[in-house]
């Protein structure tokens, strides 16, 4: 079964950029699609983006508003989530899931997600 590793969260400003990791182990990497989340405590977790092989990028909620960008590198099984002029209501837990095959496919497996704290 795939596994999963977040890294590149961390203590940030407002108006800066983080880039986060997610990197697989195990599995195939092209059977699956990878997500990205957050998720506050105490709030309902968000999606915010994902890319498959077959599909793509794509977007959700707060990310189709362009400060997001999703992309993979095939050759170190690692997906990216790219976050520009990050905002204080932006600090969450960011985990990444594997997706079977799609998107839209169900939850394989999470990551243990990288805290992202942005002071204003």
């Amino acid at each position: 079964e795939v596994q999963l590793v977040e890294s590149g969260g961390g203590l940030v400003q407002a108006g800066g950029s983080l880039r986060l990791s997610c990197t697989a182990s195990g599995g195939t990497f092209d059977d699956y699609a990878i997500g990205w989340f957050r998720q506050v405590p105490g709030k309902a977790r968000e999606r915010l983006g994902c890319v498959s092989s077959t599909e793509g990028s794509s977007y959700y909620g707060v990310s189709e508003k362009g400060r997001f960008t999703v992309s993979s590198d095939i050759a170190k099984k690692t997906v990216y989530l790219q976050v520009n002029s990050l905002k204080p209501e932006d600090s969450a837990n960011y985990y990444c899931a594997a997706l079977e095959l799609y998107c839209s496919g169900y939850e394989v497996s999470w990551g243990q997600g990288t805290q992202v704290t942005v002071s204003s």
